[in-house]
């Protein structure tokens, strides 16, 4: 049991329709006259659905325990990723788009995926690293002179990925590519 007060970002509860949902937002609000409230914002682990739920701080709440584990990215399956946890070799299927920065990941990539301690053993989250090292695969070479602006040119990567990066880029450079939002970062040697 958790109370309302202590809930935070990423806290997994079992609410009274018997589903898990996990805490995407909260607000901590104390209104001049009456209880301090809890005001969540909930994700369904199953479907996605958003909803919000107001607490008063000291209601009591169903946690449910999240474990925290290394998966190595192995292949692509159609649609699906495949991942093997690094400490029993099991291998799960993930929907490509359920992953963040999936595009980015290469074969051997490590990460972490956060499940939920129970029978179903369901994937809340599945994020790639946030900063990584790609070898451009091929791009245009920029032009001399062509440096007054802050000019980007398209690049492809090992990926298969196409992003934007500064004219200087070359192929064969190593970039550092923000899996986020897909941005260039820098320039690695």
């Amino acid at each position: 049991m958790i109370l309302a007060g202590d809930i935070k970002k990423g806290v997994c509860l079992r609410l009274d329709d018997n589903k898990i949902w996990v805490v995407i937002d909260f607000l901590h609000k104390k209104p001049g006259k009456g209880n301090t409230v809890m005001i969540t914002k909930l994700r369904n682990v199953e479907d996605g659905r958003v909803l919000e739920r107001t607490w008063i701080v000291s209601a009591k709440l169903e946690d449910v325990t999240v474990s925290h584990q290394q998966f190595q990215y192995l292949y692509k399956e159609g649609n699906d990723m495949v991942f093997m946890n690094t400490e029993t070799f099991e291998q799960v299927n993930i929907a490509k788009d359920l992953i963040t920065g999936g595009d980015f990941l290469k074969e051997g990539e490590t990460m972490v995926m956060a499940s939920i301690d129970d029978q179903t053993g369901a994937i809340l989250t599945a994020e790639a690293p946030i900063k990584i090292v790609l070898k451009v695969t091929y791009t245009e070479p920029g032009l001399k002179g062509d440096t007054a602006t802050n000019a980007t040119k398209p690049a492809k990567l090992e990926t298969g990925v196409e992003i934007r990066v500064p004219l200087f880029i070359n192929e064969g450079d190593l970039i550092e590519v923000d899996t986020r939002d897909g941005s260039y970062v820098s320039r690695k040697s």
